[in-house]
Order: C-alpha cells, then sequence, then structure tokens
C-alpha cells in the first residue's frame, strides 16, 4: 500500500506536467507546473519515510502512460477528469481508514482535491474569464466519455453473457442461443441509450426551466435578487459591506446576474447543458452493443458446448480487461481490478447457466 502510495504521486506529478506541456493558457499551465511540482515533493518525501531513493526522472507506471495517450488521443480534459477522480477516492480511503480505527479526520484528507483551487486563489494573475474557464472544464469532465465507454461495455457484457449462458444452459448450447444474445443485445441497448437519452433530456429541460425562472425573478423583483447574492457572497465569507458593493456591480448587469445565480443560487453549470441528448444515446448504444456482442461471437461460428466454453473464455478476457481499464479512474491495481471483474462475472454467469440448465431439464 506504501508503494502504491508513492506511484501514486509519481503518476499524479507526471500527468499534471503533461497537463502543462499541452495547456494553450500559460497562466493555467503554470498552475499545472505548480501542482506536478508538488505532487512530485510528496512522492519523494514518502519515499524518504521507507528509507528508498527514487530514480530522476521519476517512471510514471502503465495507468499514468496509458491516460497521457488517452489524452493525445481524445484532448486533455479526459486526463485531469480522472486525475481528479483518484484523488477523490484517495481521499475518502483515507478517511474510512482512519474512521475505522477511530483516529481523528483533521480535514487535510482533501488537500489533493482542494489543491488546485488553493493555487488558483493564490495566483494574482489569474483572470476572471481563467478562473470560468478553468472551473467549467473542472466541472464538466468528472463523467466523462472514456468512463462510458468503459461502464457501457461492462454493463452489455455483463447482462449479456449471463442472459447467453442461461439460454446456453437450457439448450445445451444448441438452436436459439445465438438468437438470445442478439436479441439481448439490442433489447440492452437500445433500453440503454432510450435511458440515456431521457436522462439528459430531462436534465436540460429541468435546468432551462429553473434558469428561465430565475431570469424572470429577476425581471419582476430585482431587488431580492440583490439581496439573494449579498447573502451568497457573505456565505462565502466576504464582509457584509464588501457584499453589498459586489452584488451592486453585478446587478448593473441582467446577463451577468443570472449567470452569477444561476452557478451560485441553483448550482448549474450552463456548459453542461450543451451536450446532445441523441449524441449520448448513441455513444451509450454503441458502449453497451460493444461489451454485449463478446459472449455472443463464438456462437456465429460453431455451437454447443465448444461454444459455450469459447464464450466463457472470451468473455473472461473482456470481464478483465474492463476490470483492468476500470483502474484508470480509481488508481487500484489493475490484477485486483481484473480478476475481481472475472470472479463476478463468472458467478453471474453461473447462476445463470445453472437455472437454464435446471429449466431445460424440466422442460425435457
Amino acid at each position: 500500500m506504501k508503494n502504491q502510495n508513492i506511484q501514486t504521486e509519481i503518476d499524479a506529478s507526471f500527468l499534471y506536467q503533461k497537463l502543462a506541456e499541452n495547456e494553450s493558457d500559460e497562466t493555467i499551465a503554470g498552475i499545472f507546473r505548480e501542482m506536478s511540482a508538488i505532487e512530485k515533493n510528496h512522492a519523494r518525501a514518502f519515499a524518504a519515510k521507507e528509507n528508498r531513493t527514487l530514480a530522476d526522472p521519476l517512471q510514471p507506471s502503465w495507468r499514468a502512460r496509458t491516460l497521457n495517450l488517452l489524452g493525445k488521443l481524445f484532448g486533455y480534459d479526459y486526463v485531469l477528469g480522472a486525475l481528479m477522480d483518484t484523488e477523490k477516492s484517495i481521499a475518502n480511503a483515507v478517511i474510512s481508514t482512519k474512521q475505522k480505527h477511530k483516529l481523528p479526520v483533521t480535514g487535510t484528507e482533501t488537500n489533493h482535491v482542494k489543491i488546485l483551487r488553493s493555487i488558483l486563489s493564490r495566483e494574482e494573475q489569474l483572470t476572471g474569464a481563467q478562473v470560468s474557464r478553468f472551473e467549467s472544464r473542472h466541472r464538466s469532465i468528472g463523467g466523462n466519455a472514456i468512463r462510458a465507454a468503459v461502464l457501457g461495455g461492462n454493463d452489455g457484457l455483463v447482462s449479456n453473457f449471463s442472459l447467453v449462458m442461461g439460454v446456453a444452459g437450457a439448450t445445451s448450447g444448441q438452436q436459439g442461443v445465438l438468437i438470445a444474445g442478439i436479441a439481448g443485445l439490442l433489447a440492452g441497448a437500445l433500453s440503454m441509450s432510450l435511458g440515456e437519452w431521457i436522462s439528459v433530456k430531462s436534465s436540460q429541460e429541468l435546468h432551462e426551466n429553473q434558469m428561465q425562472i430565475e431570469m424572470d425573478e429577476l425581471e419582476t423583483s430585482p431587488e431580492d435578487e440583490m439581496k439573494e447574492i449579498i447573502l451568497i457572497c457573505i456565505a462565502k465569507g466576504i464582509p457584509r459591506e464588501q457584499a453589498h458593493e459586489m452584488a451592486t456591480e453585478i446587478m448593473k448587469d441582467k446577463v451577468t446576474a443570472h449567470q452569477f445565480l444561476v452557478r451560485e443560487e441553483l448550482g448549474i453549470n450552463p456548459d453542461e447543458l450543451k451536450g446532445s441528448a441523441i449524441e449520448a444515446a448513441v455513444y451509450s448504444f454503441i458502449f453497451f452493443a460493444f461489451g454485449a456482442i463478446i459472449p455472443v461471437l463464438p456462437f456465429f461460428f460453431t455451437s454447443g458446448m465448444k461454444a459455450i466454453l469459447i464464450s466463457v473464455v472470451c468473455s473472461a478476457v473482456g470481464l478483465f480487461l474492463i476490470g483492468a481499464a476500470i483502474t484508470l479512474f480509481t488508481g487500484r491495481s489493475a490484477w485486483y481490478s481484473g480478476f475481481r471483474q472475472v470472479l463476478f462475472g463468472l458467478v453471474a454467469a453461473a447462476i445463470t447457466f445453472g437455472i437454464g440448465r435446471l429449466i431445460g431439464v424440466s422442460l425435457t
């Protein structure tokens, strides 16, 4: 675990440096470079406690190198999202461990998550536009497409693997398995796609309605909205007199006031409403289908016990790769997560196969 902590800090330093190298805004790039230096110091401090000497330059793990490759292919917002999720997971694990051993939780456990904001607050040259850009990117990349691909593929593989094994158990891998597998793929992918479309669309409509109500309130009772802005500023620790001055300045422009209230009162990031519900539905369909086709493929070419065994092997490999891919976000051991995913998937498939066999024998 201690070695893993050191490697996590090394990986964070490496990834922040890559973010800096690929950031066009020099001020934000400077933030990433400072973050990289902080994480590097953490790694060396942890190593010193273990009486270890780290090689220079520090060597990132396969996980960090893979994330960097994904950044090159899809953009480095994905890297920042995965990095922030990893640090949140680590912070939660530290807090859970302390609570388990009845140790005091001091608040420093989440420093890795908070440190970007604290650097922003210390950076005098950072403009309001840069803060807004940085914050909007940070908020919008948490649930990114890479994670959707991994989890969507996992849902498709596990659900259709279980279905195929259930039908194979009832029919000994003969007729009906291929049809059932394709039907399960289409039904599951369409269901996931429709669910994603409804989720995105309803969320957009809800937020748009709330934003319109906020605009109506600004037009009909600006005095009350100004009071709300003052209270929001005071809640952030700003003195009342200064909060009143800020609110007066904000209220001079209705659009600015509306944007402030939408973000601070409603907690809505307008940038997140620009996503296409249809695009999300299409991606959901593709990701689910990609995983669901794996256990079905052998039945295109053969049947019986041979097809069942090949399907199990192919699905186990797919489950391991998905489990390993999940560690891109969790920072856990790829071997541990991969084999855990295989175990859970095989158990689910074994249960449905057994039930299918019982039903098949009963019908016979």
